[in-house]
């Protein structure tokens, strides 16, 4: 993973420590370029590194039988990469793929869980960031289960969306298929109802969101209750987040 000379933007996980704490976290971290497609981390793989990204998103892909597979969570500049490393699991239960490019600020297990140690900001806004993941697994997997096709691409559109900040976003419906955990005629249906509704445009791998409080509208409960969980268990709104 090639480094990087700078960042546009923060990441409000870090943002959110004493300025003490922030800077000696800081002082510790690189700037890396995430690529599009790169895999991080594979399951079983040794966390030697944890990522805190600034303006690029990663997918956490649960992989079934080495052929199906879901997308179970996306990291923006709301969190990072190796939180479970707080819970004392040094390995990678998922596979971690850049799903958006950008750049992250990339830092040493060992000085990771060394500033854990010595800060209790850290540790206590790491702990409440893995409630919020863990309470995202679990909605994830009854979104799976329960609802339609449709409203999950409206929720992963609009959680895209959210993390890259941008109305178009690079993203194929062979990838939404695989991240969704679906078949891809499945994504298409889905995505040609919500284009005749005006509320997306989609062309050779970009979709434009052209609505978004009807995609909200079209999207489960889901993507509501993430926000929310966002702002009840951390005890604020996460800034990374578009309005609304």
């Amino acid at each position: 993973m090639p480094k990087a000379r700078r960042a546009g933007g923060v990441n409000q996980l870090l943002q959110s420590l004493p300025a003490s704490d922030r800077r000696r976290v800081l002082a510790a971290c690189e700037t890396v370029v995430l690529t599009r497609a790169e895999v991080i981390y594979s399951p079983g793989q040794q966390l030697r590194d944890v990522y805190f990204p600034v303006d690029g998103y990663i997918s956490l892909v649960m992989t079934v039988d080495e052929v199906a597979s879901l997308e179970v969570a996306l990291i923006g500049n709301e969190g990072m990469l190796g939180v479970h490393l707080i819970l004392g699991v040094g390995v990678s239960p998922l596979r971690a793929v850049v799903q958006g490019a950008g750049f992250a600020l990339r830092m040493r297990s060992a000085d990771f869980l060394r500033e854990l140690e010595r800060s209790s900001a850290l540790h206590r806004e790491i702990g409440r960031y893995a409630c919020v993941r863990l309470a995202q697994l679990a909605r994830m997997s009854a979104c799976t289960r329960f609802h339609l096709v449709q409203g999950r691409l409206a929720r992963s559109l609009l959680m895209t969306q959210d993390r890259a900040r941008t109305d178009t976003v690079h993203v194929t419906h062979e990838l939404l298929a695989f991240m969704l955990g679906v078949r891809r005629v499945g994504i298409t249906k889905a995505a040609s109802s919500l284009q005749k509704r005006g509320l997306i445009r989609y062309s050779r791998g970009d979709i434009t969101i052209l609505d978004r409080p009807g995609l909200k509208a079209a999207s489960c409960g889901c993507y509501r209750a993430d926000r929310e969980t966002y702002e009840g268990l951390l005890g604020y709104p996460r800034p990374d987040f578009l309005p609304g």
